[in-house]
């Protein structure tokens, strides 16, 4: 069957999905006529009314489903997004309106960045996109930061070559239908009634079947339109931008998580412009290969059922088997696409405005560095807290005992500590020096109820990263109090602490010593004395 042919198929079957609200509505209305002028009786009012009222229910659900599927093509506010006129950023629309030029396509209405590694085109479409409206376009800054000019070519071309005509405009027409088609399943299972969920089942089933058969339909439109992108911006530009987009999206993913949300636990957020300008940091400072290591190693997201993307790796050697063209991809030399916006900063600044809740406005701005300060004093906190605690109650009970005071038995609740009542790092090596933390400590350190039982050595190697990392934060928070360790933002690894070159040589050996079986302090406080020597 050719694709002339089945998109003409799926074109009957979206047409039918709207009927079949029409049927089922012309149906409903000959019962109830004949129930009210034929079939009516006295004796069976009270039944009969109850079909009159079922009907009139499921006629509300199918009329809400029709309603849906017309609204489907409208567009929507905008507001996580910064819209961008051709007299604010005439460079990034130029580029823009050429790829809608050579797809034979006019160019958007609107044009929005918004905060996602993604691009699409939107259309106030009726009759499901056979009269074509107004025409808005959506580019995610983290994508403008990640890609050059070239490969972003490739990818404005392909968002248009969804509309243009490339094989039938039937084609475009059975892409929003299936938008049209999802939207209307998810407003019926959104549903508060049976007779909701009933209707919905019906709709859905015909869904089904509309989708798969308009699968290769859909699938066919996405292909053609990458032939379209390697026309327009070049064959190696359009496949290394198909290479380069789930790198993109690891990285930010990383991003937000280690780098933007890093004073959430703070109340705090980076200087204004950052959240979502910090990314451009971060790709500047990694090498291709340290990106990419970012996304190695991560299954890809399974795709939907019916999902009209092919896999990735089908689309680049679809891509790869064209005829060479003097276009090469030339990503050492090309610039970033952000270099298209004017005053960037700027416009991080608006996105940032309009995609952070209300309440992130009363949050306190603090620089990178001061971020990653306070972010590891908090952290360095948060690991020595368990172990101080144990140790506190440790000497405590020590104390009691040589009191005569009878010590508090295993297994009763902890005592409430103060912070003041916390011991310091010496208190706490002297200690170990003093058999405690295998004899003690260890025992009050916090452990989940599925280790409770363990002991000997299998007890120890449970509780030494525990001890271990407590031990860490108390150097970490002695070197940062006296200005020993300095903050480092470090875009190309993990954002954290820089100490002076004895602790970095041989910091984790000495720790290793004073949490092994035996344990021995000396290396810790040799370090500790060299640094008290510095200060002094």
């Amino acid at each position: 069957m050719t694709f002339r042919l089945r998109a003409v198929r799926a074109l009957v079957l979206l047409a039918g999905f709207f009927l079949m609200g029409v049927v089922l509505l012309a149906a409903m209305a000959v019962l109830d006529w004949l129930l009210v002028t034929r079939l009516f009786t006295a004796r069976a009012a009270w039944f009969e009314g109850a079909v009159l009222t079922v009907t009139v229910l499921l006629a509300v659900a199918i009329l809400r489903g029709m309603f849906a599927f017309l609204r489907a093509g409208r567009l929507r506010r905008v507001p996580h997004g910064v819209a961008v006129t051709p007299q604010d950023q005439p460079e990034l629309w130029e580029q823009v309106c050429a790829a809608a030029e050579v797809t034979g396509e006019r160019p958007p209405d609107e044009l929005y960045l918004v905060a996602e590694v993604n691009a699409g085109v939107a259309e106030q479409s009726r009759l499901l996109g056979l009269l074509s409206g107004r025409r808005r376009m959506f580019l995610g800054l983290p994508l403008l930061a990640g890609l050059t000019v070239p490969r972003l070519r490739a990818v404005l071309a392909h968002e248009f070559g969804h509309y243009g005509n490339l094989d039938t405009r039937l084609g475009g027409v059975t892409m929003r239908g299936r938008e049209a088609v999802l939207h209307t399943v998810e407003v019926f299972r959104e549903g508060s009634t049976q007779l909701h969920y009933a209707i919905g089942a019906l709709y859905i089933g015909y869904a089904r079947m509309f989708l798969r058969t308009s699968q290769s339909v859909a699938r066919h439109q996405e292909l053609a339109a990458d032939q379209v992108a390697a026309r327009h911006a070049g064959r190696d530009a359009t496949a290394a931008a198909l290479r380069t987009l789930p790198v993109l999206d690891a990285a930010h993913t990383h991003y937000l998580e280690m780098y933007a949300a890093m004073g959430g636990p703070l109340g705090a957020l980076p200087p204004v412009g950052e959240v979502h300008g910090g990314f451009r940091r971060l790709l500047a400072a990694r090498t291709g290969e340290r990106l990419a290591a970012l996304s190695a190693g991560q299954r890809p997201p399974r795709p939907h059922r019916y999902d009209s993307h092919p896999p990735t790796a089908e689309r680049i050697a679809l891509i790869e088997e064209l005829p060479a063209d003097d276009r090469t991809d030339g990503s050492a030399d090309e610039p970033a696409a952000l270099t298209l916006l004017h005053d960037p900063d700027r416009v991080f600044a608006a996105l940032e405005a309009r995609t952070l809740p209300h309440e992130a406005v009363r949050l306190r701005r603090m620089s990178w560095d001061d971020l990653v300060m306070a972010r590891a004093v908090a952290d360095a906190e948060g690991w020595s807290r368990p172990l101080r605690l144990a140790v506190a109650r440790t000497l405590r009970s020590a104390a009691q005992v040589a009191d005569g005071a009878a010590p508090a038995r295993r297994g009763a609740p902890a005592e409430k500590v103060e912070d003041a009542e916390l011991p310091g790092l010496e208190e706490v090596l002297d200690a170990f020096d003093r058999g405690l933390l295998w004899m003690e400590v260890a025992d009050r350190v916090p452990k989940p109820t599925q280790a409770a039982r363990l002991t000997g050595a299998s007890a120890r190697n449970f509780i030494r990263p525990r001890v271990y990392d407590g031990l860490a934060g108390m150097i970490h928070l002695r070197l940062a109090g006296t200005g020993h360790a300095a903050p480092d933002i470090a875009w190309s690894g993990q954002p954290g602490l820089t100490l002076p070159k004895a602790w970095e040589k041989d910091m984790d050996d000495a720790l290793d010593a004073a949490v092994a079986d035996t344990p021995d302090t000396a290396p810790l406080r040799a370090l500790l004395a060299g640094t008290h020597r510095v200060s002094a």
